[in-house]
């Protein structure tokens, strides 16, 4: 064979090289769907983190709004009153949360103090005391009325997305990588509230 004819020999070969699209498609599939899942996911999460995060608000300011509306709170009604909140995450069932009712008292000072009245924290279904009684507590200036009181209602949860829950949950590994980026995101939520019914709320048991 002269060189002319291996010259169009690799032209044609060449020729039918490109005219073949057949596995293009594939190829080109092989390489994007793992972006488009990648995608997919980190949306999915993305929003459930948004919607986990809005409930943490929701629990915290449903359990202080109820407990501002009661002249009188027990150890046990506040304990109702937390599970309520924690109820208020479902379906979001990967850890639990951390809510805390405080009673502050702000006195009828020059310098007035904002002192803790009663406290109780609802964490993994045991409840406690909080803060101490008496104690000092930091109040925003601008709530810092002589002579008043206030109802702290915080929620804290640490939210764990569920492609890191899945991946450790059955292990008890610990996620590594990427992953680790995305686990354990800290959500919390704080309001102050005023007691609507009489001028202080107390807790005998608290």
């Amino acid at each position: 064979m002269n060189i002319q004819a291996k010259m169009l020999a690799a032209a044609s070969a060449v020729r039918r090289f490109l005219a073949e699209k057949g596995g293009v498609a594939a190829v080109e599939f092989a390489f994007i769907a793992p972006l488009m899942l990648a995608f997919y996911f980190l949306t999915m999460e993305f929003s459930q983190g948004i919607d986990t995060n809005k409930k943490v608000g929701r629990a915290a300011i449903l359990a202080g709004d109820l407990v501002a509306q009661s002249p009188v709170m027990t150890g046990d009604e506040l304990d109702a009153i937390m599970k309520i909140g924690e109820a208020v995450l479902q379906p979001y069932n990967r850890s639990k949360p951390e809510i805390t009712i405080t009673a502050i008292e702000i006195t009828d000072e020059d310098t007035p103090r904002a002192l803790v009245a009663w406290s109780r924290r609802f964490a993994d279904g045991v409840s406690s005391r909080a803060e101490k009684p008496g104690s000092r507590i930091d109040v925003p200036k601008e709530l810092m009325s002589r002579d008043s009181f206030l109802i702290r209602a915080e929620a804290d949860l640490t939210y764990s997305p569920v492609i890191t829950w899945s991946g450790t949950s059955e292990t008890g590994k610990k996620a590594l990588g990427l992953m680790a980026a995305f686990d354990n995101i800290p959500m919390g939520e704080r309001y102050y509230l005023r007691p609507r019914v009489t001028r202080e709320i107390s807790c005998a048991d608290c």
